[in-house]
């Protein structure tokens, strides 16, 4: 969607929304023989969504951003097979990528894409993909340089942070896509550990970046939980 058009409609949206709600509080209010106290917006029950949004429950946030969990992946059982697992959000949907020997499949710098871990059933546009190395002890910050250099061959503010993958040491970056065959510079976001068979690459991409913010509290939750299989 061009950006002129999305702003378009969040901008009617927000204009028309308060008005219509407001009508129908007080229509309906009349009905039951009482109306709504100006002074205190009437109780629509905890988590309730107003009448129209058709968003799933999972999109919901709470105050600090939380997110319900939905599932693991990575074990046994789980849709993707991969040397880790690790927590992921509601109605997000894991899927594995096929991998034919004679044809491999997608790679970015020194990885493969092995599962892709689909948004779109919580209400955002966007996934969070699972790419693995096979070089037992490859530096996970050069496999991250890499992998950046390959996914965004132009983009600006490069951002490199030690941190923490659940129980792996690990490397963050965070930066802005420009490739001009996007309709507009988006933020993308990207995490590396070493595994004893190899690098894992966890990375966040969404349509732009008001969609990247929107999966941020679901990308932490995988951050938070990566254990060993």
């Amino acid at each position: 969607m061009a950006r002129g058009t999305r702003t378009a409609i969040r901008r009617l949206s927000a204009a028309v929304f308060p008005a219509v709600l407001v009508l129908g509080l007080t229509v309906g209010c009349g009905l039951l023989g009482t109306a709504p106290r100006p002074d205190r917006p009437a109780a629509t029950g905890q988590g309730a969504l107003p009448a129209g949004d058709e968003r799933p429950a999972g999109r919901e946030r709470t105050g600090n951003g939380a997110v319900v969990k939905g599932g693991s992946v990575g074990g046994e059982g789980s849709p993707c097979r991969l040397p880790v697992t690790f927590d992921h959000a509601e109605h997000w949907q894991p899927q594995a990528v096929a991998r034919e020997a004679e044809i491999g499949g997608p790679v970015i710098g020194t990885v493969t894409l092995a599962c892709e871990i689909n948004a779109q059933l919580s209400g955002s546009i966007g996934f969070l993909r699972v790419w693995t190395g096979d070089t037992p002890g490859e530096d996970p910050h050069r496999a991250l340089t890499s992998f950046v250099a390959d996914n965004a061959v132009s983009r600006k503010g490069d951002a490199y942070t030690v941190t923490r993958a659940g129980e792996y040491d690990a490397v963050e970056v965070t930066y802005l896509n420009t490739n001009d065959l996007l309709e507009e510079p988006r933020t993308e976001r990207a995490l590396a550990f070493a595994t004893p068979g190899g690098v894992v690459i966890l990375d966040l991409g969404g349509l732009d970046s008001a969609e990247h913010r929107a999966m941020l509290p679901a990308y932490a939750l995988a951050k938070k939980t990566v254990r060993a299989v």
